[in-house]
C-alpha cells in the first residue's frame, strides 16, 4: 500500500483530549450508528471505515484513496452531531499511517484507556470490528490492521504486567463498595443494562460471595442480536430480574446501583433518589453511572448518604496503583510501537499479504 494509493487515518476523541461532557456531546447514540455508516459511504474517496463507540471514546478508522481528506470526515461528524467544526477540531485527535497502527495497538492492549490496563476495551474493539465487517465496511486494509491489533493485545497481556492490579471495572466497583459497606457478600446489587460493563460487575460481585444480584432493563422483549437480554444475564449469574416498570419504586431495596445503558437521557433523577433515600435513611447508597451520555443526574450526588461515581471518578480510583505499573506500561508502549512500525512497513510494501 503506497502512500499515493491509499490513506490510513483515524479521527477520534477520548479522555485524553475531552472532558466527560464533551465526550457525551461528540459520542454517537447507539441508534444512530446505522445512519452514520450510511452517511460515510457518500464521502469522496473513502473506501473502508469502522466506528468504535464506547463510554470513553469515539473513534473512526478508515482507509481511502488519495482523493480522501480527513477534513471531509470532520465536517461530516460536526454536521451529524450538530456541532461547530471548531469544537470538533479542538476535542478530537487525528492520526495517519503508522501513527494509526501504533494508536490502535495501544488501545487494544488497554494502555491508552482511562483505566490503564483494563480488559473490556478488547472485547469492545472486536464487537466494533464484527459490526463493521457485517456491514461490508471493512476491506483488506482494516481487516489486516484489526486482526494484527488483536494479536498485539494478546502479546501485551501475556508478556507484560500492564493488567496487574484491579483494572477490571467490576473489580474496581467491588473495591469501592467494600470501602463504603465493608463486606461485598452483604451488598444488594442492582444492574440497569445488560452490556459488557454490567456483566463485568455481576461477575465480580458474584465471585466475592454476593448472592443478592438483580438485573433490569428496557430490553426484556427485544434487543439487538449482539446484546444480551437482562433476563439472560441474570440467569448466567444465578441472579434475579426486576421489571423495568418497578425499577424506580424498588430503588431503596438496593445498596449498589450500576447504570450502564445506551439511553440518551437520565434514567435516575435527583428527585427519584431522594424518594428512595427516605425509605433507607440510615443506609448509604452507592450509585455508579457507567454510561455516556450519563444515566444519572449529576445533582443526585448532593443527596445525603448517596455516593455517586461516574466513569471519570472510577478511573481515578482504578489508577491509584498505576505508579507500580508505569515501568510495565512504558515497556509495553515501546514494544507495541516497534510492532506497529513493522506492520505499517509491510502494509506499504506488500499490500496483498494476508493478516
Amino acid at each position: 500500500m503506497s502512500d499515493q494509493e491509499n490513506t490510513l487515518f483515524l479521527l477520534g476523541t477520548s479522555h485524553q483530549v475531552a472532558s466527560l461532557h464533551d465526550r457525551e456531546t461528540i459520542g454517537l447514540p447507539n441508534d444512530s450508528i446505522q445512519k452514520f455508516y450510511l452517511g460515510m459511504e457518500k464521502l469522496t474517496g473513502l473506501e473502508e471505515c469502522l466506528v468504535l463507540n464506547t463510554c470513553n471514546r469515539t473513534e473512526i478508522y478508515g482507509a481511502g484513496d488519495d482523493s480522501f481528506k480527513i477534513e471531509y470526515l470532520m465536517e461530516y461528524l460536526a454536521d451529524f452531531r450538530d456541532l461547530e467544526l471548531e469544537f470538533i477540531q479542538k476535542k478530537t485527535y487525528r492520526r495517519t499511517g503508522a501513527e494509526v497502527v501504533r494508536h490502535l495497538f495501544e488501545v487494544a492492549s488497554g494502555i491508552d484507556s482511562q483505566m490503564v490496563g483494563e480488559t473490556e476495551i478488547l472485547g469492545q474493539l472486536k464487537k466494533a470490528y464484527d459490526d463493521a465487517s457485517e456491514r461490508n465496511s471493512t476491506g483488506k486494509v482494516l481487516n489486516r490492521l484489526f486482526q494484527k491489533s488483536f494479536q498485539a493485545a494478546k502479546w501485551a497481556r501475556t508478556n507484560t504486567g500492564i493488567s496487574r492490579g484491579q483494572v477490571n471495572l467490576g473489580n474496581v466497583l467491588c473495591e469501592l463498595a467494600r470501602r463504603i459497606f465493608g463486606r461485598i457478600d452483604q451488598c444488594r446489587l442492582l444492574v440497569v443494562g445488560a452490556g459488557e460493563v454490567a456483566e463485568s460487575a455481576l461477575e465480580a460481585f458474584k465471585s466475592r460471595g454476593s448472592e443478592a444480584i438483580t438485573v433490569t432493563g428496557r430490553t426484556f422483549d427485544w434487543c439487538p442480536l449482539s446484546q444480551r437480554k437482562p433476563d439472560e444475564l441474570a440467569q448466567k449469574f444465578d441472579g434475579f430480574t426486576l421489571a423495568y416498570s418497578k425499577f424506580h419504586d424498588s430503588l431503596h431495596l438496593f445498596d449498589v446501583v450500576l447504570a450502564s445503558t445506551a439511553s440518551a437521557k437520565a434514567l435516575l433523577t435527583k428527585a427519584q433518589i431522594e424518594v428512595a433515600m427516605k425509605k433507607r435513611p440510615s443506609k448509604p447508597l452507592f450509585v455508579i453511572d457507567a454510561s455516556v451520555p450519563r444515566n444519572v443526574e449529576e445533582a443526585a450526588s448532593t443527596v445525603d448518604n448517596v455516593f455517586l461515581y461516574n466513569m471519570d471518578d472510577v478511573s481515578t480510583i482504578a489508577n491509584e496503583n498505576l505508579q507500580s505499573r508505569l515501568s510495565e506500561v512504558d515497556r509495553c508502549r515501546v514494544a507495541l510501537s516497534k510492532r506497529a512500525l513493522r506492520l505499517w512497513e509491510q502494509m506499504r510494501t506488500y499490500p496483498s499479504l494476508p493478516s
